[in-house]
């Protein structure tokens, strides 16, 4: 089953976009660390965490709902509640009006087949991520590019 992976490299500010093959990563939760090598032998001597995911339909996972199906949760302000209509002209103008909740519906935290994208974070990695890829010109290549 093919995931996409999008890659936090926090080190270099950049982030890196990745399709791969990773059957065991199946049953993971959002918080779990994962090597390189699970992901692609290139990565290897990599650690990530993995700090989202959202499934075929767009709907994201939330870190609280265990499981992994689908699930109805009340949300306060925060996660998932940055889209909302303007108040009313007579209601004052904040943000998000005092005791307002919400009803969203979200998937559980565990990797399932239903699982498009996978969002991580690096925590260890020796070389920049887009070397490692392929995805990123040394500096003495971009030097001789410019000479020419």
């Amino acid at each position: 089953m093919a995931f996409k992976f999008d890659i936090g490299d926090s080190k270099h500010k950049k982030t890196y976009h990745l399709e791969a093959e990773a059957e065991n990563l199946v049953g993971m939760k959002i918080g779990d660390s994962i090597k390189g090598e699970d992901i692609k032998p290139e990565l290897a001597g990599c650690e990530f965490i993995i700090t989202g995911m959202s499934d075929k339909a767009g709907f994201p996972s939330l870190k609280t709902a265990e499981g992994v199906g689908l699930r109805r949760v009340l949300l306060r302000k925060g996660f998932s509640l940055h889209k909302l209509k303007k108040p009313k002209k007579t209601a004052p103008r904040p943000d998000i009006p005092k005791g307002y909740r919400k009803r969203r519906t979200l998937r559980g935290n565990t990797i399932s087949s239903d699982i498009v994208q996978i969002n991580l974070k690096t925590v260890k990695s020796e070389k920049s991520i887009g070397e490692l890829l392929g995805k990123e010109a040394k500096p003495e290549a971009k030097a001789e590019e410019k000479r020419e």
